[in-house]
């Protein structure tokens, strides 16, 4: 799951790994799939406002270092994704309370080698962090944060972010990397909330209603 937002520290000006060929994954240490999506999903994506363009245009330079810019093993930071689940009526997120943090947060985490997309990755996230099976997401992204984390004794994740959807009905199970899951009103979040999160229910509602037209 993603880590809670904080003051953003420039990107280290030298790199501690070698720019590699995106063309060749298990080379750089990466994925090659997951990395070419990447970089056109973030070169086409309209930001949702100044801070999110500031942090796709640093999210793309650090895809410049190629497929191992998605691992943790890349220590000036490293890709993950996240999504914002909304209720079928679009009037409550589902949130989880993070175990290390003892925050409210979004559900999210790492890219793995398996995924193909980054829409894939945080549509993969959210449900094993939820339980809930027959989440949809919407393959646009609706932000990107950069916030440091403790990965590797220090780096930085990229976050970015969809607007996932959970189907009538839908029941949570909570898994072992949160305390707890939550149902909430979108004008009535939980404290202690997570950086960064309160920021995704409006561009996520403007989702939701546009899926119903």
């Amino acid at each position: 799951m993603p880590d809670a937002s904080a003051a953003v520290p420039a990107r280290p000006p030298v790199a501690t790994t070698t720019p590699l060929d995106p063309a060749g994954p298990a080379a750089a240490g990466g994925n090659g799939t997951l990395h070419a999506d990447a970089v056109a999903v973030l070169t086409g994506w309209t930001p949702t406002g100044p801070a999110a363009a500031d942090a796709r245009d640093r999210t793309l330079d650090l895809l410049a270092d190629g497929p191992v810019a998605l691992t943790r093993h890349h220590l000036p930071g490293h890709l993950t994704a996240s999504a914002l689940i909304l209720d079928a009526a679009g009037e409550r997120v589902l949130l989880c309370l993070h175990g290390k943090l003892h925050r409210w947060v979004q559900l999210g985490g790492h890219c793995e080698p398996g995924d193909a997309t980054l829409a894939g990755a945080a549509l993969r996230e959210a449900t094993e962090e939820s339980g809930i099976p027959g989440l949809v997401i919407d393959p646009v992204p609706i932000d990107v944060d950069i916030h440091p984390v403790r990965c590797q004794g220090g780096s930085l994740h990229h976050d970015v972010r969809f607007a996932v959807f959970a189907p009538p009905g839908a029941v949570e199970q909570v898994s072992d990397e949160s305390e707890a899951l939550g149902w909430f009103p979108t004008d009535r979040l939980p404290e202690p909330l997570a950086g960064g999160t309160a920021k995704l229910v409006a561009p996520a509602l403007a989702v939701h209603a546009g899926r119903r037209h």
